[in-house]
């Protein structure tokens, strides 16, 4: 390789302050959309450092390799060959272990990467530069010089603190992407509970009903073929609406008219679906529930219905609301098999009356109530059944909301 020039390179104190105060914008506004950022980055600083081309590489969820995020100035035999590289090589890998600045000492290393005639020719000395956070190395960019610089302390410096504000936008763009992956399972967790809420408990009726249909056909009785028939039309026709309006606004619809109208409307057709008799019983009058939070409880309460008519075998169900100065107490009883446990837990039990712990109802359920800042409790009734506490402090703003 034949000797370099060695050129002076210091970066003008206002074109540098320039550059790092655009840089901190951009990273407050840059919203996630990290490498047109990084791309912008570099046409500034390529001629602050007096540099020929530039790169940005970003360590790897394997922890051994770097991958190039953004690039300006390079051939496109170089963009090929280094694409991918592994995390030891060289100054750059030292730079993406420690936070240093540091110079490659024979750029003939780089050109065994199949670079072809960059380097040692267009390119005599490449400058690795660590994008730290904390105490982490994230990744590192990389300065590309046609002669041997000497960079004067100063722009190193500033140099370092790039690579440090650099650090920190990789960090908020990692947050970013997990915020995304959580938000995403987030909204699939609540998708599978409304699919639930509005289909589960409607197919489990229409379950009941076929077997007795069946059994009045058989034995041609017409009158009750033609009732149980029309209970599976209604409700495979319920299910149906359902599907359309979760498909639609990917949750069902609140009453308009508020929580205890809907309870009341669910009480007024209980028995003649499930032949179980439910009271409603209300001492709190004013609830004041958000719409978010009266969505919750409902759906808590519509489910231990469910499974009230589904395992029990009750006669009677009753759902009770009270309301103390530091919370509100909705519970859902019945007089049927009961617990098989003779202690009441502040955990989802298991029960005789109701599903083991396990069932995806109950797992719903009790998501919903931590949501609401509250308790769920399921446990034995004295003198035999199964009781349902949801247990809510008042005007607690339910988790999530908001966001």
């Amino acid at each position: 390789m034949t000797a370099a020039a060695v050129v002076p390179i210091r970066a003008p104190a206002e074109e540098a302050r320039a550059v790092i105060s655009g840089l901190s914008t951009e990273l407050a506004s840059s919203g996630g959309d990290l490498e047109p950022l990084l791309e912008r980055f570099l046409v500034s600083i390529l001629p602050l450092a007096g540099a020929q081309a530039g790169a940005v590489r970003v360590l790897g969820d394997d922890g051994q390799t770097m991958r190039l995020v953004a690039q300006s100035g390079l051939p496109a035999q170089v963009l090929s060959a280094e694409r991918l590289m592994q995390r030891d090589c060289g100054m750059c890998g030292i730079a993406a272990g420690t936070d240093v600045l540091g110079w490659v000492d024979d750029v003939r290393a780089c050109a065994q990467h199949g670079t072809g005639s960059y380097f040692g020719v267009q390119c005599n000395s490449v400058l690795a530069i660590s994008l730290p956070h904390g105490n982490q190395v994230l990744g590192i960019y990389n300065l590309f010089f046609e002669a041997t610089p000497q960079i004067d302390p100063a722009t190193q410096n500033i140099l370092r603190l790039i690579g440090q504000l650099l650090g920190l936008a990789l960090h908020n763009a990692r947050i970013e992407r997990e915020r995304l992956r959580v938000t995403v399972m987030k909204e699939r967790q609540e998708m599978v509970n409304e699919v639930h809420d509005a289909l589960a408990q409607t197919l489990a009726y229409v379950r009941m009903r076929l077997p007795l249909l069946n059994d009045a056909m058989l034995a041609h009785d017409d009158a009750r073929s033609i009732k149980y028939f029309s209970d599976v039309k209604n409700a495979v026709g319920e299910v149906h609406d359902n599907l359309r309006e979760v498909m639609t606004y990917f949750r069902t619809r609140m009453d308009p008219l508020g929580l205890l109208h809907a309870l009341q409307g669910l009480a007024r057709g209980y028995q003649d679906r499930t032949g179980i008799a439910l009271e409603l019983r209300n001492s709190a009058q004013n609830l004041n529930l958000s719409d978010e939070q009266e969505v919750q409880v409902f759906h808590i309460i519509q489910e231990a219905l469910a499974n009230i008519a589904k395992h029990s075998m009750a006669k009677r169900a009753l759902v009770a609301i009270d309301r103390t100065p530091r919370q509100l107490e909705f519970l859902i009883e019945d007089d049927g098999l009961g617990m098989t446990a003779p202690s009441v837990s502040t955990i989802v039990t298991s029960a005789q009356g109701m599903s083991p712990p396990g069932h995806f109802g109950l797992e719903i359920m009790q998501g919903r109530a931590q949501r609401l800042g509250g308790s769920l409790e399921v446990g034995m009734k004295d003198g035999g059944g199964t009781r349902v506490r949801l247990v809510m402090p008042i005007n607690t703003k339910p988790l999530g909301a908001g966001v």
